[in-house]
């Protein structure tokens, strides 16, 4: 069968006509980015802020045109919108009813607004949207960092499996796609099954389901991919796996602001957002702009973990601040975070990571484990906090 081409997927496009406009979607100069690889299609419709849900009939159509064309095995399409300045602090007193949000089965976010609260979403005629939510989880929780090497991805497993060791049902996504790491920390590999060739089954390590786009390419292949193959690698992962019933998904993204932590942030209802740094201040500054990017996305930051924090040594007991000291905690106070607890530079923990055997799951009483645990702890009562927050905004229908 022969391949779809962008030639062909703007062709089909134009049979899709925008009433408003008065012309086909393509004509109208709508459609952008748009990428063919191996026939997966993904591509962006461009509308105004203030039409966002109004236009998902549009994006629907759009799609249903697309997948048409012989040889075509998934489209994605998403729409994309800019917002004014400040329409989030208007969005977050408006004192205007949340709309119904899209069923669980609903795989595309309409729009890139933002309100308070454990379910965001797009600003449309006064309204908040909130975002499709994802089947049978009840919160999820981002791990990030402003740059790479600051022990992110160890800090999620052992995070994740802190969680689960607390009563909570956890499940664990990995969303780092140019540099996946959670099947080597786990010591789990193969393919996952999709038993009708939609869904798809996740992988499991120590009584938690997890995901990872390394179980689909080898440890030494890199993935190269643009923009909206990573965004809809992600949109897959967390919409097309068959997670189970719930607490949390913790989710590791990868180092930095790009288009992984945007497309989460902007499409997902990520409860809260975890930020792991060291204690240097160049560790630090990058954090910062971790942290700032979520309250521009209006997810809200549980706090900073200092991870490295310090070096006790194994034989004579003495503390060294390898790189420096209590920088993660006086960061936290300066931005009005919680300091969520520090994470010591520790030998066994790089041992039981390499090893695919979490510190947390094989040695839960060691002192390391504890750390995490604490930590664990204090994200359940702030995930808690969150939907209970979420509960008490909800409306209620009252019978007399």
């Amino acid at each position: 069968m022969a391949s779809v081409t962008e030639e062909q997927v703007r062709t089909a496009l134009k049979s899709v006509i925008d009433p408003d406009r008065g012309a086909d979607v393509v004509a109208a100069g709508m459609i952008s980015g748009v990428h063919v690889r191996d026939g997966h299609i993904t591509f962006s419709i461009e509308v105004r802020p203030d039409e966002g849900a109004a236009k998902e009939p549009i994006r629907k159509a759009c799609e249903k045109a697309v997948e048409a064309l012989p040889g075509t095995l998934s489209v994605s399409a998403v729409l994309t919108a800019s917002r004014p300045a400040g329409a989030a602090k208007a969005a977050a007193t408006s004192p205007t009813p949340h709309s119904h949000a899209p069923g669980p089965g609903h795989t595309h976010a309409p729009g890139h607004g933002h309100a308070h609260g454990p379910a965001p979403g797009p600003v449309v005629g006064g309204q908040v949207q909130k975002k499709p939510a994802i089947a049978g989880v009840r919160a999820l929780v981002a791990v990030a960092s402003g740059k790479g090497g600051v022990g992110k991805s160890t800090t999620a497993v052992n995070l994740a499996l802190g969680l689960k060791a607390l009563g909570l049902k956890v499940g664990l996504l990995d969303a780092d796609i140019y540099g996946p790491s959670i099947p080597r920390m786990l010591g789990i590999s193969g393919r996952p099954n999709s038993p009708d060739g939609r869904r798809i089954e996740p992988m499991r390590a120590f009584g938690m389901p997890c995901m990872s786009i390394g179980f689909m390419v080898g440890e030494d292949t890199p993935v190269i991919w643009r923009g909206p193959m990573v965004m809809s690698a992600i949109e897959q992962m967390l919409r097309d796996v068959t997670w189970e019933d719930l607490d949390v998904l913790v989710i590791d993204l990868p180092p930095g602001t790009g288009d992984a932590q945007l497309t989460l942030a902007q499409r997902a209802p990520l409860t809260g957002a975890v930020i792991v740094s060291t204690p240097q201040d160049i560790a630090l500054i990058d954090a910062r702009k971790g942290l700032a990017m979520f309250e521009k996305v209006d997810v809200p930051v549980f706090g900073i973990v200092e991870n490295m924090s310090y070096f006790l040594c194994p034989h004579c007991g003495n503390r060294s601040d390898i790189f420096g000291y209590g920088g993660a905690r006086l960061t936290a106070e300066k931005l009005g975070v919680e300091f969520l607890g520090e994470v010591p530079l520790h030998m066994s923990i790089r041992e039981t990571s390499d090893a695919g055997l979490p510190i947390v799951a094989t040695q839960p009483d060691s002192e390391q484990a504890r750390c995490y645990l604490a930590i664990a702890r204090r994200v359940q009562e702030k995930v808690a906090e969150a939907l209970g927050a979420e509960a008490r905004t909800a409306p209620k229908i009252v019978i007399e």
